[in-house]
Order: C-alpha cells, then structure tokens, then sequence
C-alpha cells in the first residue's frame, strides 16, 4: 500500500473535558490529554499538517458558549499551536460540517487524518464516519481520545464500556485505531496502521459468540 499522506486531526481539547459537565472519565483525562501533546509534537517533527478544533455553541448554550472557561482550549495545547497550526470553529459533531477542511486537506494532498480528542462518543465518531464519504481515510489513537459515561431513557453505560466498544467499532470499518506508541512507529516508518472491515469483523464477532465472548478489547 501506498505511503499514507496523514494530518493530524485534535478534536476539542477544551476545559468542558477537563472541569466542566463533559468531564471525560475514560481512558483517565490528564493521561489522554498527555498522549495528544505527544502526538502534536511527533506531527510537528514529522511535517504533518496540524488541524486545532473547537468547538462553539451560542450565547445561552449549556456548553461551550465562546468566551466562558469551558469554552478555551486546554492551556498545554495552547501552547503547542504555532503559525502553521490550522485552528478552526465548528457548531456540528463532524470537524467537516459547515468547515473547510476537506477542501483544505486535500488541497495539502492529505489522504488519512488522524483523529485525537474528544469525545469518542461523538465529535470522534461522527468525524471518522463523515471522513469515509468524503474519500479520506481515518485512523484514531485510542488512548489520546476518551469518553464519558451516559444515561437516559434508553439505558446507561459505563464510559470504558463505551470508549472500548466504539474503538471496536471503528475499527471493523471506519478507522484504524492504534495507541500512540503504534501511531508514531507507523509515522517514522512511513507505513499504513492495520484496520479490519466489517465482514471479517462479523465473522471473527461469530466465532467470539460461539465460544462465549472473552470479553476482550483491542489496543487501549
């Protein structure tokens, strides 16, 4: 396979994740929130594009009202953004909603972004399935996103529970989800990360029923 021409893709990394109602629980905040700093600085040495994402809502929002404390981008990734950082504003889940950056990334000849940042139940989630309709792929480091925990009237779960079961759905089709250990190895070496699809992934989910679900996850 071709080398992949990736862009670094960090997703709301905002004090609502941090102090506010969103605050993230799974995989631990100031551990993810470490793993992303490493990422940005690892695109950084390696030339690749680096997209800042935040998210704004308006005047009398719960959240992420422009101008509030929850609203600001974590100050340890203030500090890594520079001239060349691309830094935009969205309002939908997706970062290509209502966003140029489509047209910006393939401008760069940009072919597979990077997803780091929050949350894995939704700005994640929706960026990578959005990205497949748009002819980029999408890899996402499992340990530099997170989610939260939810209830309402239709059940409740665990943020692990989620975090964990979403990165394996991804991975059987709309992203390669690897650590941030493996992500760098796979930008040294200039190589693709592995991802599976959904046949192989039924298949395999098949045989796990079969014998009774080990109740195991990929790389976290």
């Amino acid at each position: 396979m071709p080398t992949p021409r990736r862009a670094l893709i960090v997703v709301d990394v905002q004090q609502e994740y941090f102090d506010g109602p969103l605050q993230i629980q799974y995989p631990p905040r100031e551990e993810s929130l470490a793993n992303i700093l490493s990422a940005v600085k690892v695109a950084g040495a390696n030339d690749l594009p680096v997209v800042v994402v935040q998210h704004r809502m308006p005047e009398g929002a719960p959240v992420f009202v422009e101008g509030t404390p929850g609203w600001s981008l974590h100050p340890a990734l203030e500090d890594h953004i520079n001239p060349e950082t691309k830094h935009i504003h969205k309002q939908y889940a997706s970062i290509f909603a209502g966003t140029d950056i489509a047209e910006w990334l393939r401008a760069k000849g940009i072919d597979t972004i990077t997803i780091v940042g929050y949350m894995t139940n939704n700005c994640d989630l929706g960026t990578a399935v959005e990205a497949e309709s748009l002819g980029f792929a999408a890899e996402i480091l499992s340990d530099a996103s997170g989610a939260i925990h939810l209830a309402n009237e239709a059940g409740q779960v665990s943020a692990q529970s989620l975090h964990e079961t979403l990165m394996i759905l991804l991975q059987s089709n709309f992203a390669a989800v690897a650590t941030t250990t493996a992500w760098v190895d796979a930008v040294e070496s200039g190589t693709n990360l592995p991802k599976s699809n959904l046949v192989v992934s039924a298949i395999q989910g098949r045989e796990s029923a079969a014998s009774g679900f080990s109740n195991t996850a990929g790389p976290q």
